[in-house]
């Protein structure tokens, strides 16, 4: 086997130590996690994860980035991935009883949330990661109502931080008791696709909105 370079060594390295740190944040917490702990838990040095990762704060965040894409990921595969509107609501339902309270994740969200509290530029790469998050969900929203040939009832992105802040609310109570359904949010989901109106039907009613707003300007 061919001896690996030093960039590949140190993308290894890294991939080691983002692997194991997942697995402890989610298991034991942010609070009972530590840089030392993720380096023996790997098997390398201190050394090798501080030049990696400045602090532990700084390696939660990119754990949380790639838990959040991973998600997106899983969904965008399996709404993409299906032919009629009930098909992909129904991968959308089983996504969300397996994705909404998850009780390492959810609690890793909102403990690493109040150590962000007392932190300017922490809560600033916070509000920048839900950003990204609510544009994903919007895009994936829109791409939704595309295929269906339908205008959604709100913006894609005012619709998306409608569903997003479902799923968070949804998923607080789910890893409290898990007795509660996530069908909740795949039937906000199909009463949003079903206020929508047909692409053509919008296109109409806007053009006579003008035309009599025309009319009633001379």
């Amino acid at each position: 086997m061919a001896r690996l370079t030093r960039p590949e060594s140190q993308a290894r390295t890294r991939a080691d130590l983002l692997a194991t740190a997942h697995a402890m944040f989610l298991r034991d917490g942010y609070a009972k996690t530590s840089l030392e702990r993720v380096a023996e838990e790997a098997g390398y040095s201190k050394g090798a994860v501080y030049s990696n990762f400045k602090t532990k704060s700084a390696l939660c965040l990119e754990v949380l980035e790639l838990i959040h894409e991973t998600k997106f990921a899983e969904l965008s595969e399996l709404l993409g991935g299906a032919d009629t509107l009930d098909a992909r609501l129904a991968g959308f339902q089983d996504w969300a009883e397996r994705t909404l309270g998850d009780v390492g994740w959810t609690l890793l969200e909102f403990e690493f949330a109040i150590v962000a509290r007392d932190d300017p530029d922490l809560q600033a790469a916070i509000t920048s990661n839900l950003g990204m998050m609510r544009g994903a969900a919007a895009a994936q929203l829109q791409a939704l109502a595309d295929s269906l040939g339908v205008v959604l009832p709100m913006s894609a992105a005012d619709s998306a931080t409608t569903i997003l802040s479902l799923g968070l609310g949804l998923g607080i109570q789910r890893a409290v008791d898990p007795g509660i359904s996530a069908g909740l949010i795949t039937d906000a989901v199909r009463a949003m696709l079903a206020a929508a109106q047909p692409i053509g039907e919008v296109s109409e009613s806007a053009g006579s909105t003008r035309r009599d707003s025309a009319a009633g300007s001379r």
